[in-house]
């Protein structure tokens, strides 16, 4: 499982009277925010999510992408937006190649590693990390059979508002072009591009607030091309 945190760090923000900026769904970051995403990230969110998930049964491990080089990054250098601009997003980082190990070690014991998308380079800095990007990296790295982004809406919405049942990557590259997807939904769309790319064949958006079984909630699957495939 692979968090992130946007509502309780605008919300820190704002106690701390800074004002939140993005770029095609992705924070502008700069030291005081980083602090913020940090302090609320590593601590009541990871610690929230990882007493739920023991509440429901699981076996769960707190982490950030800190621990053991699991999220080792690249500091984006200049980020191109969807309409062509560059931008600076201050200290954000690109996934690089990080260890598997403690991973492939706690999953293997039977325990859910809770992971909270902070990275970190190659000198120690801490990097503000993406959670889809994360996950979708994290999913390719580990050779997961499917990833599944929960969010707070039903799955990718069509012009009218409607969930899309199945989208092909050439309909995600048109739906960006177009401006059809906005805000946080390209980063979603992106992080499932990279994923799909990388050899993960079942990709949901669902809503994460919906059905118990992500299998029962509306949501949107994204293949290759449509129709190649489906969840298990």
């Amino acid at each position: 499982m692979v968090h992130g945190g946007g509502r309780a760090i605008d919300a820190e923000l704002a106690a701390r009277s800074i004002a939140p900026r993005f770029v095609d769904g992705l924070r502008v970051t700069d030291e005081a925010t980083l602090d913020s995403v940090v302090a609320v990230l590593a601590g009541r969110t990871n610690t929230a999510l990882v007493a739920a998930t023991g509440a429901a049964g699981g076996r769960a491990v707190g982490l950030t992408g800190a621990d053991a080089s699991i999220g080792m990054s690249r500091k984006v250098a200049t980020f191109i937006t969807a309409a062509g601009a560059r931008v600076d997003l201050g200290l954000v980082g690109q996934p690089a190649e990080g260890s598997m190990a403690l991973l492939h070690d706690l999953l293997g014991l039977g325990y859910i590693p809770v992971v909270a998308s902070i990275g970190i380079d190659s000198d120690g800095g801490l990097l503000n990390v993406n959670a889809d990007t994360f996950a979708a990296h994290l999913a390719a790295r580990l050779n997961a059979a499917e990833l599944v982004i929960a969010g707070a809406t039903p799955g990718v919405l069509d012009a009218n508002g409607n969930s899309i049942p199945e989208l092909s990557l050439a309909q995600v590259d048109s739906m960006i072009a177009s401006g059809t997807a906005h805000s946080g939904m390209i980063a979603k769309l992106e992080a499932c591009r990279r994923a799909v790319a990388a050899g993960v064949s079942g990709i949901s958006i669902v809503n994460g607030r919906g059905a118990a079984d992500y299998r029962a909630a509306a949501g949107t699957r994204i293949f290759q091309v449509c129709g190649a495939g489906s969840l298990p």
